[in-house]
């Protein structure tokens, strides 16, 4: 089976969810979940809403974006914050819930770094999913709700990752090991904002980052490191509509009144902020 059902509870009844067939979980109340032929189960409670995250098209510009380099420096700092939280390449098997993981470029560039870790990917999008899945041999696919209670188990995680991703700050807590961190990456107020001037891409909260970490603070998670990343990107005019197609203004055709033509200047701006999960809490 290509799940790690150690990871994982019933979206239902919130009991553990173990194998009970080949391709099939379930929990000890009678719930059963199949897995699709891709290898990944959908865990959604009742009355789930009918969304399903980002469509292909928005994660395909996501990842020629991502596979042209253009947001590595935000990768490497993911992986800084890690080791100067004490996981690095020398630690034994960490495990990692990327939360919203997109195509999963994130997790595959941490995997490189940690070869023992175990990773969870989850996103509401199923082709999300199977995406990060093919960049991640061996790693664990679920479809899910961040909003909702989440269908993974009390304190089986090293390391939360939410990149650019809805957060739900107590289960991220719930689901942290004693001694584990939440790492978080936030665009701040001068991200892309030569794109946002000109209404192709939604705004940016002032201070966000702040109010990103109070909303975990009230979880009873401590802020560790912040970290702001910030750089130009030279952006050809086809970059600049892959900034554009792969984030949330693509679901507001009104957010992009032209095409760019011509190649510009781009400011990218991000905080990667850690949380503290510390032993005997």
């Amino acid at each position: 089976m290509s799940i790690d059902t150690t990871w994982l509870r019933c979206p239902n009844c919130l009991l553990d969810l173990d194998p009970v067939g080949e391709r099939t979980l379930g929990c000890e109340t009678g719930h059963r979940f199949d897995l699709s032929k891709h290898g990944i189960v959908t865990l959604l409670p009742p009355k789930a809403p009918r969304t399903v995250g980002d469509d292909r098209a928005m994660l395909d510009a996501r990842a020629a974006l991502l596979d042209s380099g253009a947001y590595a420096p935000i990768a490497a700092s993911i992986v800084e914050a890690l080791s100067s939280a004490g996981i690095d390449g020398a630690t034994d098997a960490p495990r990692i819930a990327d939360l919203g993981c997109g195509t999963g470029y994130y997790s595959a560039l941490l995997a490189d770094a940690l070869p023992t870790a175990d990773f969870l990917l989850a996103d509401r999008s199923p082709d999300a999913v199977r995406m990060s899945r093919r960049a991640i041999g061996g790693s664990t696919g679920v479809v899910l709700d961040t909003w909702r209670p989440l269908p993974v188990r009390d304190a089986v995680a090293d390391v939360v990752l939410d990149v650019f991703a809805p957060r739900n700050p107590p289960e991220f807590a719930r689901i942290l090991r004693p001694g584990g961190v939440v790492v978080v990456v936030v665009p701040t107020a001068d991200h892309l904002h030569e794109l946002r001037a000109e209404g192709a891409m939604l705004d940016v909260p002032a201070e966000k980052a702040e109010l990103v970490s109070d909303r975990f603070h009230e979880a009873g998670l401590r802020r560790g490191a912040r970290t702001t990343v910030t750089y130009p990107l030279e952006a050809t005019a086809a970059t600049q509509a892959l900034l554009v197609d792969m984030g949330p203004a693509a679901h507001h055709a009104d957010r992009r009144p032209h095409q760019p033509e011509h190649a510009r200047t781009v400011t990218v701006s991000v905080d990667v902020l850690v949380f503290e999960h510390a032993a005997g809490d």
